[in-house]
């Protein structure tokens, strides 16, 4: 679902719909700050967010806060490297086009079909898991184990599923030797539990 709202920052806290202050990745934004476009993946269940992103109407009133968060580039990397499914796909984007000119990317994005991924910059690998779940998928971990990637660790930037990015995680740590703290993880989401971004 897509959807473009209209909005200033505001000063304060923003109030909370529901109980809850929820997260999401702007896909495209207009610098004056006079309109900005979110994308949110429906991946099925009762989340918050996927709750939200089915409720949204056009013309309905939105707060918008300024941007926060740990989970942005290290502009100083060697190299950048992106591992996430469908639901990692927005915040990608925004990263993608962020990076100076001529950075290093590599990556892979993983999707239950070709009709499910975003286009996104940067080159990165395509998969598809077919029917299978996105949850443990095998499908992401595969992919970034055949990356050929350059002598010594980059920045890694890994969303999505939280056991599909701690399985990516534990793949560059335990056999490519990087060091944890050079992997960032943003879970998004994992079957059974409510509350995540």
């Amino acid at each position: 679902m897509s959807g473009t709202g209209t909005g200033r920052p505001q000063d304060g806290p923003a109030p909370k719909r529901g109980g809850v202050l929820r997260t999401y990745s702007v896909w495209r934004y207009d610098p004056a700050w006079e309109a900005l476009d979110v994308i949110g993946f429906d991946h099925g269940g009762d989340s918050p967010g996927v709750s939200w992103i089915r409720g949204a109407r056009p013309g309905q009133e939105v707060s918008f806060m300024r941007p926060e968060g740990s989970f942005v580039l290290s502009r100083e990397a060697p190299y950048h490297l992106f591992a996430g499914e469908e639901t990692a796909s927005v915040a990608f984007g925004a990263m993608l086009g962020a990076l100076p000119e001529g950075a290093s990317v590599y990556g892979a994005v993983e999707a239950g079909s070709p009709e499910d991924h975003l286009d996104l910059p940067g080159g990165l690998v395509r998969v598809c898991r077919g029917g299978a779940s996105a949850a443990g998928s095998e499908v992401l971990v595969d992919a970034v184990r055949e990356l050929e990637l350059p002598d010594g660790p980059g920045v890694a930037y890994l969303a999505g599923e939280a056991r599909t990015i701690q399985a990516v995680r534990a793949h560059l740590v335990g056999e490519r030797g990087w060091q944890r703290r050079d992997v960032r993880t943003k879970p998004f989401w994992t079957p059974g539990r409510k509350g995540m971004d």
